[in-house]
């Protein structure tokens, strides 16, 4: 007989971090729709289907699948006093072997936005990924432009390392990303380049 893993879920101060559930989607839906104008500029098109309950119950069912199999961790975000889904973050990618490592990425709904809670849940899974799973880099990608996600990796260790040029298809055209990352046993000192 195989034991049940438990779903993973990491606290904070003020937040869950936990997968989707498929209670989950009024309150998905809700917050993706009040905020696509703010996140329109960041990410890739949204497919026609983006906001429908099929494409919401693939979502959780990949998270599932995802997390079960050790290749993706896709954590929503909530605040713990209330329950309130404030947004997203992915630790994805996971490599083993010798790269030991894995990439975010996030978004957070614009009411939550410039509140510290996208900084909290970026560092608990970092924090996670190194202590919890053994990780040892985790890299993140943005555009140059946006300034309020550069500050929030900086803020939560991660070091400026590069360009990637026409890195990933955002809002409809291949845009350049600055590469990020943060090591566990990081030596270099604080860089000011990008």
């Amino acid at each position: 007989m195989f034991a049940r893993r438990r779903p993973i879920r990491v606290e904070t101060e003020r937040t869950v971090l936990r997968l989707p559930q498929h209670s989950d989607f009024n309150a998905w839906t809700m917050l993706r729709a009040e905020s696509r104008e703010f996140l329109t500029p960041w990410e890739p098109t949204w497919s026609e289907d983006h906001l429908s309950r099929k494409a919401f119950t693939n979502r959780v069912y990949w998270a599932q699948r995802a997390s079960r199999n050790g290749t993706a961790i896709p954590f929503f975000v909530e605040r713990s006093v209330d329950g309130v889904l404030l947004g997203a973050i992915t630790l994805d990618n996971i490599r083993r072997g010798p790269a030991q490592m894995a990439t975010i990425g996030y978004w957070i709904g614009a009411p939550h936005a410039r509140q510290g809670y996208m900084a909290e849940a970026i560092s608990a899974v970092v924090n996670h990924a190194f202590t919890g799973m053994d990780l040892s880099r985790i890299e993140a990608a943005c555009l140059s432009d946006n300034v309020a996600s550069r500050a929030v990796l900086e803020r939560s260790g991660f070091k400026y390392e590069g360009v990637a040029q026409s890195y990933l298809q955002i809002n409809g055209r291949w845009r350049t990303h600055v590469l990020y990352a943060n090591l566990r046993h990081d030596r270099r000192g604080r860089t000011d380049a990008g």
